[in-house]
């Protein structure tokens, strides 16, 4: 263990115990953070719905208990172990299997191997960086599919992103905002809507003006779209994309089950596109955060965040993420 982790190191801790799950402030051994050949004293994580699905019985997301949730982190390396990165190197590290069967960003220290660490891109710090975390990585990489798998470009007509007062969406809104896109907004949030124009989208659309129309086909709308919501919603952007255009998928919150035909894809040529932030090649995700500090950086990045908490403040936190409640992203700080 390296000389500048502490004997034990203050985490949240999800445990299980019979039917339900613990969770609680905890103080840990700092030789049990898991293996990996580096350590990062952690500044920032962000709350995730994933990390709420994590700490509940159902969830169906832990896979070792007790489990340090936090799915996302940035902060400084302490210890590069054989990785080539020097003492004190800003980086972030989220997605593999961090904060699921590997203890995550919701502690003061974490250890990972050397493979799931991207060094920080200049021009952005630590906080920024989880402001983006794992939700705006995603909808980063849903921008990136829709314009080299789908021919999406500025100019090619409005945009389409459901949920979009969550983190995926509200990042999504900020890139595709900066790039020039149009960018319609929905969300089930009505008081989002001045916000969400904040972050540059041009309209705002009610949840029930995405509702299905029972209709295998519907009228032709969406140049593209960034669907975080799935089931319905999703089967009705389908049926509402124009010839040729693209959804790319990351959601599940409206359900699992996609219920749809076969017109929008050959009678329309649309095209769904699954997005995986998770297991996203090594190469593929260290572009992406160098874009994301250049080209594919969110307008008014700042606002994205929403609120702050401390590991004392995630129960609350995560009550809320897993009941809808959340706009934006929640950050947690683990120092400053």
């Amino acid at each position: 263990m390296s000389d500048m982790v502490p004997t034990n190191v203050r985490a949240f801790v999800a445990e299980k115990d019979g039917d339900t799950v613990v969770r609680e402030v905890r103080s840990i051994p700092g030789d049990e953070l898991g293996d990996g050949d580096v350590t990062v004293e952690v500044s920032w994580s962000g709350v995730n719905y994933k990390d709420g699905l994590a700490t509940t019985a159902k969830g169906r997301v832990a896979r070792i208990s007790p489990l340090v949730p936090g799915v996302d982190l940035a902060g400084t390396v302490v210890d590069p172990g054989d990785s080539g990165l020097a003492v004190g190197t800003p980086v972030v590290v989220h997605g593999h299997d961090l904060g699921v069967s590997h203890h995550g960003g919701f502690a003061e220290f974490a250890r990972v191997p050397a493979g799931w660490v991207v060094p920080l891109p200049e021009g952005m710090t630590e906080r920024q960086a989880m402001i983006i975390g794992t939700a705006g990585f995603t909808a980063a990489l849903s921008v990136h599919l829709l314009e080299t798998r789908g021919g999406l470009a500025p100019g090619s007509g409005p945009v389409l992103v459901t949920g979009a007062s969550g983190g995926v969406g509200s990042v999504a809104v900020g890139i595709l905002a900066a790039r020039g896109y149009e960018v319609a907004a929905s969300t089930g949030k009505a008081d989002a809507a001045e916000w969400l124009r904040s972050l540059g989208a041009a309209e705002i659309l009610g949840r029930s003006e995405i509702a299905p129309s029972g209709k295998p086909l519907d009228k032709e709308r969406w140049a593209g779209a960034v669907d975080c919501v799935g089931g319905s919603t999703l089967a009705e952007v389908l049926a509402t994309l124009r010839y040729g255009a693209s959804v790319a998928a990351s959601g599940n919150t409206g359900g699992v089950e996609l219920t749809t035909t076969v017109f929008p894809f050959i009678l329309r040529g649309v095209s769904l596109l699954g997005v995986d932030s998770v297991q996203c090649p090594d190469d593929l995700r260290a572009e992406l955060w160098r874009r994301m500090a250049t080209d594919l950086r969110p307008s008014e990045l700042d606002s994205i965040a929403t609120d702050e908490v401390d590991l004392d403040g995630l129960p609350a936190a995560l009550d809320r993420v897993l009941a809808g409640g959340n706009r934006g992203r929640t950050l947690v700080r683990l120092r400053g």
